[in-house]
């Protein structure tokens, strides 16, 4: 039954050509964005919309072309012109819908910012802003592209504009991946800079660069490496920690023990991507291990699913993940082989 065809029909209303433009997009590349992902058929006339295919992602592709009409309405006298991402987004976010029990769901969680509002896009996302706003201390831990820093910037801006923390800090271990510090050009801070660069973009996009320039001036703002923690004790504040998986096991201890009253602090990191010295253990491997059972800590798990950026990522996330995984047991194989041959060795003497 569920291999039968469906052809849903529908009407978004008011009918507006500028936003029926945006939404179709040039050559109608945005319908055919959602027809390679849903595997369907949209054919359209005017605000009148006709979708072919299998039931459940025929359901699906009407949900995301009304969610993304909606997306374009005029917002101060200003039409959204949508782009290749915000469909990417919806039908991923309508994917979740379809696959995730709506108890999981909570479609009430947002943040909201000056430039508009930030909206979860699945489920992990949904429940780590959850754990973000309900803990002091939350770790998001996954791979690149699941939104982690992102949410984390977005509700720190949403506290600080709420006049729920006095200021913002953000930090993150400056470790050469394979380049040397030293051979940047510039003083220190400009040698820093460079690693700090993502926490920059994301505030830019929420509150504007003149605003972050005059925040960062009278220090409401505060962006520095973690080495500039040590001895510090951080009240009032909404503090990241991101790239937590290059802190050493000491490093991290230092920074959750600066945390002081009325403060929240988001720790992020992709365990899979660790760049320190050979030997050395990671901080956010450690603290999984010794802080998993404190009630008060969040720890929020993504997977390759979960990443919102351009889909080829998730593939190449999964494919190292399996990569990894096929190396792991090979490993463990040749370690069981030794041992059984070390055995055997043993029991001819």
């Amino acid at each position: 039954m569920s291999n039968q065809l469906s052809s849903l029909e529908f009407l978004l209303e008011p009918a507006d050509n500028a936003r029926l433009a945006s939404l179709c997009g040039a050559f109608d590349e945005h319908l055919k964005q959602i027809e390679r992902r849903l595997g369907v058929e949209i054919s359209h006339r005017d605000g009148a919309f006709k979708v072919a295919g299998k039931p459940v992602q025929a359901k699906a592709a009407e949900d995301v072309i009304k969610s993304l009409y909606v997306d374009t309405s005029t917002v101060k006298g200003k039409m959204k012109e949508l782009t290749p991402d915000d469909v990417h987004l919806a039908i991923a976010e309508a994917n979740c819908l379809e696959q995730e029990a709506p108890s999981v769901w909570d479609k009430e969680v947002f943040i909201k910012t000056r430039r508009g509002v930030i909206k979860p896009r699945n489920p992990h996302q949904s429940q780590y802003v959850a754990n973000i706003l309900r803990h002091d201390i939350t770790f998001g831990i996954g791979p690149a592209g699941t939104g982690k820093t992102y949410l984390a910037v977005a509700a720190a801006v949403d506290a600080l504009e709420r006049q729920e923390v006095r200021r913002i800090l953000l930090t993150r271990p400056a470790v050469e991946a394979g380049e040397k510090l030293g051979f940047l050009p510039g003083d220190l801070t400009q040698k820093i800079d460079p690693y700090l660069r993502p926490l920059y973009d994301a505030l830019f996009e929420m509150l504007g660069f003149e605003k972050v320039e005059r925040l960062i001036e009278r220090n409401v703002i505060e962006v520095a490496p973690l080495a500039y923690m040590r001895g510090r004790t951080l009240n009032d504040a909404f503090i990241i920690l991101d790239e937590s998986q290059n802190t050493t096991t000491e490093q991290m201890k230092m920074f959750l023990t600066r945390i002081g009253f009325n403060s929240k602090a988001v720790i992020t990191g992709d365990i899979t991507q660790v760049d320190l010295p050979r030997g050395a253990r990671s901080g956010l491997r450690h603290a999984i291990d010794v802080l998993g059972e404190v009630s008060e800590i969040s720890f929020n798990f993504f997977q390759a699913h979960d990443v919102v950026r351009h889909p080829v990522v998730a593939r190449i996330v999964e494919a190292y993940e399996k990569k990894e995984e096929s190396e792991r047991i090979e490993r463990a194989a040749k370690q069981k082989a030794r041992e059984a041959e070390r055995i055997a060795n043993q029991g001819q003497v």
